[in-house]
C-alpha cells in the first residue's frame, strides 16, 4: 500500500512538472509571440476548458500524496522522511508561487481587455515566462528527492534481505 501511494505521488508529481515546462517551452511562447493576436489566440483557445483545472485537481491530490507517503513511510528511516518532507515543501511552494504570482497574471493576460492592458499585458508574459521556469526547477527538485527517498527506501530493504 504504502509504495503503491509513493508511486502515485511520483507519478502526479512527474506529470505536473512536465506539464509546467510545457507550458514554459511551448504555451508561454506563443502567448508572446505576437501579441495582441497571440494572446487573443490563446483565450479563444481556452474559451471552452480552463488548463488550470488541470492544476486545481492535481496538485492538490500530488500534495496528499507526498502528505500520506510521509506518514506511510514514518517509522522506517529518518532518511526517508527528510526526503519526503523536502518534497513536500517543493510542491507546497509552487502551490504558493502559483497563488501569489502565477494567478494574478493569469487574469491579466486571459481577462483583462486587451486594448486598455496591452503593456501590462506584454509584461505580465515575459514575467510569467521567467518565473515559470523557477516552478519547473522546484517541481524537478521535489520529484527528484522522492526518488532519492524511493531509492534509499529500496537499499534499505535489500539490506535486509
Amino acid at each position: 500500500m504504502k509504495k503503491t501511494i509513493l508511486f502515485l505521488s511520483i507519478i502526479c508529481a512527474s506529470g505536473l512538472t512536465l506539464v509546467t515546462i510545457y507550458n514554459t517551452v511551448i504555451d508561454a511562447q506563443s502567448w508572446g509571440s505576437d501579441i495582441p493576436a497571440s494572446i487573443q489566440t490563446a483565450r479563444d483557445y481556452f474559451q471552452h476548458v480552463d488548463p488550470r483545472r488541470f492544476y486545481t485537481v492535481v496538485g492538490p491530490l500530488t500534495e496528499v500524496l507526498v502528505l500520506l507517503t510521509i506518514i506511510l513511510f514514518w517509522r522506517d528511516a529518518v532518511p526517508l522522511r527528510v526526503y519526503f518532507a523536502i518534497s513536500f515543501l517543493m510542491y507546497a511552494a509552487i502551490v504558493v508561487l502559483t497563488l501569489a504570482y502565477f494567478v494574478p497574471r493569469d487574469l491579466i493576460i486571459f481577462t483583462a481587455p486587451i486594448p486598455d492592458h496591452l503593456e501590462q499585458i506584454k509584461a505580465a508574459v515575459t514575467e510569467w515566462k521567467h518565473m515559470n521556469s523557477l516552478r519547473s526547477v522546484l517541481g524537478l527538485v521535489g520529484v527528484l528527492f522522492s526518488f532519492k527517498g524511493l531509492d534509499t527506501y529500496y537499499k534499505a530493504v535489500a539490506k535486509k534481505t
